[in-house]
């Protein structure tokens, strides 16, 4: 039987959901300054890249963490959390284009911005699919009533330094 939402379950599918609108609204923030380049080229690429490293932070955390976590309780979310991972890895090669596009627009002057742009908007669509996915997988596992948030020692939703690729 499983047990009752608890206030840290509740929370915990909260958090997720707020790191995931804050991780909109940093892209969408990066994406209008560049569409707009209103700001210096190097604050750009600085704004761009920090997004990144913050977005693949999210994931590493996610999969360090929370998902290897649930998966202890609930090995039945195995396919599910494979699914969310190789969401992950589909991110990451975005993230890695539009490193390199950063890289060399930093090394060029002038260079053509658009590359970057389409790559972000790319990044967009995978990035929204996959968070409301995520919000409701994660959710109905948590609302099943996994015993985690009340008995997990350790946090699951973490923020740490990415690991290099």
């Amino acid at each position: 039987m499983a047990s009752p939402v608890t206030g840290r379950t509740a929370a915990l599918s909260l958090q997720l959901s707020q790191a995931h609108r804050e991780l909109r609204r940093r892209l969408a923030n990066v994406r209008t300054a560049l569409g707009r380049r209103h700001l210096p080229d190097d604050a750009l690429l600085t704004h761009c890249l920090a997004f990144c490293t913050t977005l693949t932070n999210h994931h590493q955390g996610e999969d360090e963490g929370l998902f290897a976590a649930l998966l202890r309780e609930r090995p039945d979310l195995a396919p599910t959390v494979a699914a969310l991972v190789e969401d992950h890895g589909l991110i990451t090669g975005i993230l890695t284009r539009v490193r390199e596009l950063t890289d060399e627009a930093a090394t060029r002057p002038h260079a053509d911005l658009a590359a970057i742009g389409r790559e972000l908007d790319g990044l967009a669509a995978v990035m929204e699919s996959h968070f409301r996915y995520e919000e409701r997988a994660i959710a109905a596992a948590l609302d099943a009533g996994v015993q985690g948030p009340d008995t997990w020692r350790e946090p699951v939703l973490r923020f740490r330094a990415p690991k290099e690729p």
